[in-house]
């Protein structure tokens, strides 16, 4: 199984991990922020900075519960971004 060793917020939407596999992306997370409860706080560039390590590099979280799992976050593409935003 995959996990997250580091995670680095690198911009108001980006972070960037290291993963246990010793692989390395950015992931733009953008697409995912919407109107909706959970992911609009996200759109706060200092709610964002909030994004912590779940114990074990087993996804991350926001305060508000909002997460992502290793695997989702390692298999993430860019083309999926791009389904992502015109589905929204």
């Amino acid at each position: 199984m995959i996990s997250i060793n580091e995670i680095k917020v690198v911009q108001d939407k980006k972070i960037h991990f290291r993963f246990s596999d010793g692989s390395e992306k950015t992931v733009d997370f953008g697409p995912f922020i919407g109107e909706d409860k959970l992911s609009k706080p996200l759109s706060d560039p200092a709610y964002f900075r909030k994004a912590e390590l779940v114990e074990n590099g087993r996804g991350i979280y926001w305060p508000n519960d909002f997460d992502f799992c290793p695997d989702f976050l390692h298999q993430y593409e860019e083309d999926e971004k791009e389904s992502i935003s015109r589905k929204g």
